[in-house]
């Protein structure tokens, strides 16, 4: 009898194959339906949606005929299975199923697979898969919350959350089952569900080459910001992250400082990372600064005027506290000015300058003072000193 069963996952059955496999399915669930019926569970507190029953929907009825063919019944035997191996204490909707019942579902898997003629499970799983994959990213997308989805019209009604627990757990061990390469060959399926399954609770898949993943880059790197959110363990991980992407970053435009399309699209991008690191750039201030003083004199007005924007954050997000460059940068600055005369962009620089000045001596005191005394005599310097001092009796303020 080992042919039924993988004729049903890859070709149209014959009437008598149908009903040889719908009893054989029968015979492998029997222990598996005593053990269920006697494990003791309760449903969640405030839901009423039993997931033992949801469980013994997959199991073959020995009372009707299978309403989608014997081979649909062998995919639910197998995602049961499934289930019962993914339960542990730590799973929110399995942790009731008894030890025993997984341990029955393993040896219904070896017969599945010796029914259908396959070297064991693993080469069973990677035949089911398709046909086991796409109902539980059906179930997984049809409980999902989507604001512009239909289904979110007045009076519909979703599948229960708990269904999505299941089809998440279920998802997670079958793929944990599939080693390389044949998981790569998969991927056309498992990445979409796996996309669809994602959030707090979603495991690492790991089994995967990255060559494969490339593909899917896009949207995995979207899925993943969307749902950093959703686990407050994950914040510290990802400003470490964060941190080790400027050193990084930071070292290849050290090497490179002269690249003007790196440099351009590296200011024109960072300012949110540097937004979500806040105090964290003081680490990072040796190589920052020193690129700063670099780009501050380029050729290119666009350069320069990303320069001094970023600037102007650092010191908001930081106020270069303890830091040795109050000096040096105000001595950059007032170098800036004296070349901006000749600069297409000269009046918006000089306001930046302006503006960054303003705001260095609003943190930095009497550092500050000290280092601008230097140039109070400098007669090409006679209007900056004397806007700088307008502003300063007026009292205006930096914009924060």
């Amino acid at each position: 009898m080992a042919e039924p069963l993988k004729a049903h996952i890859q070709h149209p059955p014959f009437l008598f194959q149908e009903n040889e496999l719908h009893c054989d399915l029968l015979r492998v669930a029997s222990p598996l339906r005593s053990l269920l019926a006697t494990a003791p569970y309760a449903p969640p507190e405030g839901s009423d949606t039993s997931v033992k029953s949801l469980l013994a929907s997959l199991l073959p009825s020995p009372s009707e005929p299978p309403t989608g063919g014997a081979g649909k019944e062998a995919v639910d035997l197998l995602l049961f299975c499934a289930t019962a191996r993914a339960a542990s204490a730590e799973a929110p909707a399995l942790h009731w199923v008894p030890e025993g019942l997984s341990k029955a579902a393993a040896a219904a898997m070896e017969e599945m697979a010796a029914m259908g003629g396959w070297a064991g499970i693993g080469e069973m799983l990677v035949a089911m898969m398709p046909e086991a994959v796409l109902p539980l990213k059906a179930v997984l997308k049809d409980t999902s919350v989507d604001a512009n989805d239909a289904m979110m019209m007045v009076g519909a009604v979703k599948p229960p959350k708990e269904h999505a627990f299941v089809a998440a757990h279920q998802f997670r061990w079958l793929l944990s089952q599939v080693n390389y390469p044949k998981l790569g060959d998969l991927c056309w399926l498992v990445i979409p569900c796996a996309l669809t399954a994602l959030d707090h609770w979603s495991p690492d898949v790991k089994n995967v080459k990255v060559t494969e993943l490339s593909l899917y880059e896009d949207a995995i790197l979207d899925a993943c910001c969307h749902n950093i959110p959703a686990d407050d363990e994950l914040y510290g991980i990802v400003l470490l992250r964060y941190d080790r992407v400027l050193s990084e970053m930071l070292g290849h435009l050290e090497r490179q400082p002269l690249n003007k399309e790196r440099r351009v699209a590296w200011l024109t991008l960072i300012g949110p990372v540097l937004d979500a690191m806040g105090l964290f750039l003081l680490a990072h201030f040796r190589l920052l600064f020193s690129l700063f003083f670099q780009w501050m004199h380029a050729d290119d007005d666009r350069t320069v005027l990303l320069v001094l924007e970023r600037i102007h954050i650092v010191i908001k997000l930081t106020w270069i506290r303890k830091s040795p460059y109050t000096s040096r940068l105000v001595d950059e600055l007032v170098l800036l000015y004296k070349e901006s005369a000749m600069r297409k962009s000269h009046e918006i620089m000089r306001n930046h300058i302006m503006d960054i000045l303003m705001l260095l001596q609003k943190c930095k005191g009497q550092q500050f003072e000290e280092a601008w005394k230097k140039h109070e005599a400098d007669p090409d310097l006679t209007l900056l000193l004397s806007r700088f001092k307008q502003l300063c009796t007026g009292d205006h303020s930096p914009e924060f």
